[in-house]
């Protein structure tokens, strides 16, 4: 059992390994060789197609980065699962629809703005996430908790 004297320096001890391995963790997070977030590639439209998502209130039906709302699928891989065609066709479409039930607000966008909204998931698409949202293909392998959910 540790005396009063002994208990108090290991906290204190352990309080200071653990301060400077967080502050070596966030150094090294911080430093521009371990940047991830593609901002070399933003441009205009990609700006614009996030006003156009932000103006639309789109996180209330949908993620992106795992961020919003489960109604509706999560789209940070989006251009990867469906193809740019796709996406405009929806985003265009004058009329609203019910993909599996859930009821998809008709914006009836110009071929600009549905544009911006594909350049801006283009973008997001190519962010490095470390694995998050990968697109199970061909050439990739499917994890064993997907094929349950698929097989169910």
């Amino acid at each position: 059992m540790l005396s009063k004297k002994q208990a108090r320096a290991f906290f204190l001890g352990g309080t200071f390994v653990t301060f400077i391995i967080f502050i070596g963790l966030t150094i090294y997070s911080l430093s521009p060789g371990n940047d991830q977030t593609n901002e070399e590639n933003l441009s205009a439209e990609v700006v614009r197609g996030k006003e156009i998502w932000e103006s639309n209130n789109c996180m209330g039906c949908h993620t992106l980065l795992g961020e919003g709302a489960y109604y509706a699928p999560e789209l940070t891989k989006v251009i990867d699962r469906r193809g740019a065609g796709y996406i405009k066709a929806v985003l265009m479409s004058p009329v609203s629809w019910q993909p599996n039930g859930r009821k998809m607000v008709a914006y009836a966008m110009t071929e600009g703005e549905a544009n911006d909204v594909v350049a801006f998931f283009e973008w997001i698409g190519e962010i490095d996430l470390n694995g998050f949202g990968e697109v199970v293909g061909v050439d990739r392998k499917i994890s064993p908790l997907a094929k349950d959910k698929i097989n169910n």
